[in-house]
């Protein structure tokens, strides 16, 4: 059910009003750059807070043709960024003079960044828990790894990941049910002692 206090604030934002993009800008900025750092196809040379910007300024010029409320809103400037970011990564790969091979580039960030997910609570945990989110997500296939970061590591319901990422809600399911079905294979004696670090592992072990 679409509440009326989140059509006002997309009515204000289309306005121009600050207070309305303030209060967007809050609550997507964090989770944006946290999900572009995941992404497997993105300009390994690119900041993904530059990418960020930018989809923020095209978003910012493109309001009045968004249908829909705050919760829409995500959804619509997460596909924004990633097709910005897919648009560097073919730029980049056209100007490259050697063989590009993104799946070795460390473009995955821990599910524990703030904004995103509980805090794992001191940095050596952090740390930790970045590095096998990194190593894990990363051997997933690409669109599974997508329909996982969206929804256990930056927290965008259903509706906003296919929105995001083009798809159908009943696609999105079945690419998560495999994907954390991969990650409990990939995690094994992990589990058995129970050191999963982060969101993602902990949704792994659950079998959601």
């Amino acid at each position: 059910m679409v509440h009326a206090e989140e059509d006002e604030v997309i009515r204000r934002a289309r306005r121009g009003d600050e207070h309305a993009w303030a209060q967007l800008y809050e609550e997507h900025a964090g989770r944006l750059v946290v999900w572009l750092r995941h992404l497997r196809h993105a300009d390994p040379a690119a900041d993904a807070e530059d990418v960020a910007a930018d989809a923020w300024l095209l978003a910012a010029r493109k309001i009045t043709e968004f249908t829909g409320d705050r919760d829409d809103f995500g959804g619509w400037l997460f596909a924004i960024a990633r097709n910005l970011a897919r648009s560097r990564y073919r730029t980049t790969c056209s100007r490259a003079t050697t063989a590009f091979a993104p799946e070795g580039l460390e473009t995955l960030v821990a599910v524990g960044s703030r904004g995103a997910h509980d805090v794992v609570g001191d940095v050596a945990g952090d740390v930790v828990a970045a590095d096998l989110t990194r190593r894990l997500i990363a051997r997933l296939p690409a669109r599974e790894a997508e329909v996982v970061v969206c929804l256990d590591v930056v927290g965008l319901d259903v509706e906003a990941t296919c929105r995001a990422l083009d798809m159908k809600a009943g696609a999105v399911r079945v690419a998560r049910m495999r994907g954390l079905r991969r990650l409990r294979t990939l995690l094994g004696v992990r589990l058995a002692v129970n050191t999963a670090p982060d969101g993602v592992t902990r949704a792994a072990a659950r079998g959601m």
